[in-house]
Order: structure tokens, then C-alpha cells, then sequence
């Protein structure tokens, strides 16, 4: 019997390491103590973000609630990081509210079920992404493009939020061009109770951050902001402080959106970028906590637990969700140690959620704006771009195109320019392999192999082999200018006639680089000399075999190592111009010439 039990357990823990990861077997009294905690801490900092974030994405506060409880749970049972929560996001609420806003009335009934049906659309996308193992495309998505669109996200929600941290109500503009005239013309009719408010709830939360960076400061600032409001309400008579009302039942029920699927083609249309918004915030905030916490993350397990949670998620009055580094950060400092903590969190938010109600109604939106101001702040890196500009100043420029596409057109339409253009980037570098002329110098008696440019003492060439070395792929990109530089190197006055390419940096080549050896050698043995190579990696030498290149060049014109390359090389060349030469470079060539003893003067000289 106790065998049979055994067996049982064992075949059950398979199953559930199976359908869930390896951590099921970490569970214990211990770790369950320790994901409590840490899920009290999720709660407590969600309860703000999650109703700012509702806001932000122009949906009612208990939205970010419903957001922040079903996907949170499905998508840390069923991703691969221990640590990531997910939920409502700044970027992700402020993308979705710019790629609905043109099609529905924001807030209203109709955009309310559109936002929940492109959530579905998005879950099952990302499933799509994670079935067919497509999780190295998030690679495509440079740290540049990502830093400019969040710079860009963060100048957005700070615009979005002034107009109630001034106390600004009726202002529909969305454009931020127009949200900006439209807020420096309204400046006169700001309310000076709704700035005070924002000012305390910010300064608040500052302090507390500064006092301990484990306390939830953004919950002590919207209480602080709350007080402020209450107290200026009750005392001054500011009747004009903007409250936020009853937020709605905290647990999310089952409701399918109500849309026109006749719009599935526009959805769908901003369905795809949405998705690779949230799939690439996912996967660089999972990882960033891996390399934290020591874990390995499986890309298609993570994109397949999102994909699940938002594809769910929008059948329950959630809309779109991903990882959230302010939560996730938090999650693994407070000593999370599996997805527990996730479960942790959303149960105890529908816990604060009920007892606190009566209270929530109370909060002024100047208090949530405060809140999005500190998470603009935050998320604009000033000195990340400091560094990024000194360091590589493509990248900033990416960033910074980025940046502005976000600021000034569609969000969706930004990420997918600062991807393209960081490919773009990365295309034209690798289409222009280096090609170094290849020598000896003069103070080397063991004469090996060194880069001529740049080197003072440097020997004379050959005056009929030339040395060559590929660093590179040669592709179809790169195809055009490796063919020009061997063009010149030909056209070049007393060129040499034969070509030792030492090709150990060649990492690639496609049928259009085959065909650039081809049309070098016919070249080569037009002028009366010929091709080699030395040392070709394995996939080349594959390709050319398979192209038959190999056959029609000579097994005996490639070669492993130098020497033997150079000896066999220099049986022929045109012994009448080697007897004439006074290079004598190579060990061949017999007693060194007078360009070794002007080049050991030279080195003598310095």
C-alpha cells in the first residue's frame, strides 16, 4: 500500500511539475509564510496602481482591480518566472487608451467592450506566439526601441495626468500636441485644493520611499492625498476637489464583450501590436528579475502564461495585462519564493478591497494623478540616456526617435518604428564586413600575421600575393560591398594577381556570397593568378561544397594553417618577379631584403 501511495504522489507531482513548473516541489510551510507576506505587499501596492491604471486606459477603477486579480493568478501558475506579477501596466494602459480612443467614445459602454475584446484578441495571439515557439522574435526588440517608447509612455502619463493634478475636468483632447494647448490655455481655471492635494500625495510618497524602500509608498501617498482632500473639503470649503466614487464589486465576473465582430479586421489591426508591446514588457521584466534571483526563463512557457491570463482575463472584465516591474521588483525583495505569491496577492486585494470600499469612493483623482506623476518620473531614465548618448550614439538616436514617434503618433506605430529602425541599424553595420590588408612587422623575427593599417613599422606587401582577412557574414546585404573593396583591390595599380582570404572570421555566407567568390576567382585567373583561402569555417565550406564552388576552385587552393598556405602559395608566383623583389617578406623568400633592414631602423629608431 504505502508503495502504492508512492506511486500515486510521485505520478502526481509530475503532473502538476508538468502542468505548472518545477516549484511545485518547493512548496512548504516555509515558503507558503514567505509568499504571504510578499502577496500582502502585491495587494497593498496594486490597490492604487490598479485603480490610477483603469483610469489611465480611460476604463472605471474597477477594471485595474479585476486586472490585477484573474490575469495576476493565471499568468504566474501557468508563465516561468517565480517572481513576475502581472497586471495592469502604465504603458500598457496608456497604449490601449491610444489605439481606442479613435474608434469609441472613451469611457462609454461601447469602448468599455472593445478594450475587453482586443484583450481576448491579444491572449490569443500571445498563445499563438507561445504554441509556435515564436519566443525568440521578443529578441528583435532592441533595448533601444523599448527605452525610447517608455521614455516616450512616461511623457505621455505625465500629460495625461496634469490636467487632474491641476483639477482640470471636460478636457477631451488625446493628441498630446493638442492635450498640451489645451491644457496652457486652461491654466487660469486650474484649482489651487486639487495642486496642494497632488503636491502632498507626492511628497508624501517620497518620504516614505526614502524612509524604507520595502513600505508601500504609493499607498501612503493616496492616503495622505485623501486626507489632504478630506480635511481642505471639510475646513476651506473646497467644494471643487473632483472624487472618484464608487469603484464597483472588487471580484471580476464571467462576460463576454459585446462588440460588432464586423471591427474583428480593426481590431485585429491593433490587436498585433498591443500584443508585441505586452509579450516584450514581459519578457524584459522576467528577465531582469532572473538575472536577480539566479532563474533561468523559458520565453515560450512566460509567453504562453501571459497569453493564457489575458486571453481569460478579458472573458472577466479584465483588459490587457502583462508583467509589471513596479509589483514584480517589490515581490522578490519582500522574499516571494514561487508563484504563489501571486495567488496571495490577488486574494488578499479582494480582501482590502471590501473592507476598504466606503473609503475608496473618497479618493481625488488630483491624489491618483500624483501617484502617475511618480511613475512618470520614474520610468524617465535621465541618466540612462546620459549613458546611452556617451557610449553608443545610434542607440540614442533610436531611443530618441522612438521617443518622439510615441509622443506624437500612434503608440503601437512607435514600438514598431524603433524596432525597425534598430534593425535597420543593425543591417546596414553587417552589411559592411571589415576587409584588413594583412602583413608583417618589422621588429617581429617569428614574422606572424598582424593588420598593416595603423602599423608604423610595418613591412612593404608582396608584390604578387595579396593577404586579406574577412571578418563577417557575406550575405545578400553584404554581397554588393564586399564585391566593390575586391574590385578595387584588383583595379589597384601593380595589384598583386593571387589572393591568400584568411576566412576564420567569415561566419556566414548565402548563395549571394557563393557567388562573390565565384566571380572573385574567374577574376583572379583572368589576370593570370589565382584565389585562395585559409581556414573557412565549417558552414562555409558546407555551402561551397553544396554549390559546387569547391570543385571548381581546388580542394588544394583552401588550407588549415598559414605556413603551409604560404608555402605552397609561393611555388607559384612568378619566380622571375620574385628574384627582382627586395621585399622578401615571407620565410620563403630567402634572406630578408632591404625593406626588413629599413624597417629595422625604423623600429631601432623609435
Amino acid at each position: 500500500m504505502r508503495t502504492g501511495h508512492c506511486t500515486r504522489s510521485q505520478f502526481l507531482h509530475a503532473r502538476l511539475n508538468r502542468l505548472f513548473g518545477s516549484w511545485v516541489r518547493d512548496v512548504s510551510p516555509a515558503t507558503l509564510r514567505a509568499d504571504a507576506w510578499a502577496g500582502l505587499l502585491g495587494a497593498l501596492l496594486v490597490l492604487p496602481q490598479g485603480v490610477a491604471f483603469a483610469l489611465l486606459a480611460g476604463l472605471p477603477p474597477q477594471y485595474g482591480l479585476h486586472s490585477a486579480i484573474v490575469p495576476c493568478v493565471i499568468a504566474a501558475l501557468f508563465g516561468s518566472s517565480r517572481h513576475v506579477l502581472s497586471g495592469p501596466t502604465n504603458a500598457n494602459s496608456l497604449a490601449l487608451f491610444a489605439v481606442l480612443a479613435p474608434m469609441a467614445v472613451v469611457g462609454s459602454a461601447g469602448y468599455i467592450e472593445l478594450a475587453l475584446a482586443v484583450t481576448v484578441l491579444v491572449g490569443v495571439l500571445q498563445l499563438a506566439v507561445a504554441l509556435l515557439r515564436l519566443g525568440v522574435l521578443a529578441n528583435f526588440i532592441s533595448p533601444a526601441a523599448l527605452f525610447g517608447f517608455t521614455s516616450g509612455a512616461a511623457l505621455l502619463i505625465a500629460l495625461h495626468a496634469a490636467k487632474d493634478a491641476l483639477g482640470l475636468r471636460g478636457i477631451d483632447a488625446h493628441g498630446a500636441g493638442v492635450l498640451l494647448w489645451t491644457l496652457g490655455a486652461s491654466l487660469g481655471a486650474a484649482s489651487g485644493a486639487a495642486v496642494i492635494v497632488c503636491v502632498v500625495t507626492i511628497a508624501v510618497a517620497l518620504l516614505v520611499r526614502r524612509w524604507d524602500r520595502r513600505k508601500p509608498h504609493m499607498l501612503a501617498g493616496l492616503i495622505a492625498g485623501s486626507a489632504c482632500g478630506a480635511a481642505l473639503q471639510a475646513w476651506a470649503g473646497a467644494g471643487d476637489i473632483a472624487l472618484l466614487g464608487a469603484v464597483g464589486k472588487p471580484w471580476p465576473a464571467l462576460h463576454l464583450p459585446q462588440v460588432d465582430w464586423r471591427q474583428l479586421p480593426d481590431m485585429l489591426g491593433v490587436a498585433v501590436p498591443l500584443t508585441i508591446v505586452a509579450l516584450a514588457q514581459s519578457i524584459s521584466i522576467a528577465k531582469a528579475i532572473g538575472q536577480r534571483s539566479g532563474q533561468a526563463i523559458d520565453a515560450n512557457r512566460e509567453f504562453f502564461g501571459q497569453g493564457l491570463s489575458n486571453a481569460v482575463g478579458g472573458l472577466f472584465s479584465c483588459y490587457l495585462s502583462c508583467g509589471s516591474l513596479n509589483r514584480s521588483v517589490p515581490n522578490y525583495e519582500a522574499g516571494a519564493r514561487t508563484p504563489l505569491a501571486a495567488v496571495f496577492a490577488a486574494a488578499l486585494l479582494i480582501g482590502l478591497v471590501l473592507l476598504s470600499e466606503p473609503l475608496l469612493a473618497h479618493i481625488p483623482y488630483a491624489a491618483i494623478a500624483g501617484l502617475l506623476l511618480l511613475v512618470a518620473w520614474g520610468l524617465f531614465d535621465w541618466a540612462r540616456w546620459r549613458w546611452l548618448w556617451r557610449v553608443e550614439r545610434n542607440e540614442a538616436l533610436i531611443a530618441a526617435v522612438t521617443l518622439a514617434a510615441t509622443v506624437t503618433v500612434r503608440m503601437e506605430v512607435a514600438i514598431l518604428l524603433g524596432t525597425l529602425l534598430s534593425l535597420t541599424a543593425y543591417l546596414y553595420r553587417t552589411s559592411r564586413p571589415a576587409m584588413r590588408t594583412m602583413g608583417f612587422e618589422a621588429g617581429d623575427p617569428e614574422r606572424h600575421f598582424a593588420v598593416l593599417a595603423g602599423q608604423p613599422t610595418a613591412l612593404p606587401e608582396c608584390p604578387q600575393l595579396k593577404l586579406l582577412r574577412m571578418e563577417g557574414s557575406i550575405y545578400f546585404g553584404a554581397a554588393a560591398y564586399v564585391g566593390e573593396r575586391l574590385q578595387a583591390l584588383r583595379d589597384a595599380p601593380d595589384a598583386p594577381r593571387h589572393l591568400l582570404v584568411m576566412t576564420k572570421s567569415m561566419n556566414f555566407i548565402d548563395v549571394a556570397g557563393a557567388q562573390v567568390w565565384e566571380d572573385e576567382m574567374a577574376r583572379r585567373r583572368a589576370m593570370g593568378g589565382d584565389l585562395y583561402f585559409h581556414r573557412p569555417r565549417p558552414e562555409v565550406l558546407a555551402k561551397w561544397e553544396l554549390t559546387g564552388f569547391i570543385d571548381r576552385l581546388g580542394a588544394d587552393h583552401v588550407f588549415r594553417d598559414k605556413a603551409s598556405a604560404i608555402g605552397q602559395i609561393y611555388q607559384r608566383l612568378d619566380p622571375e618577379t620574385c628574384r627582382r623583389c627586395t621585399a622578401r617578406i615571407f620565410k620563403e623568400c630567402g634572406p630578408a631584403g632591404t625593406a626588413h633592414q629599413r624597417g629595422a631602423a625604423t623600429c631601432g629608431q623609435s
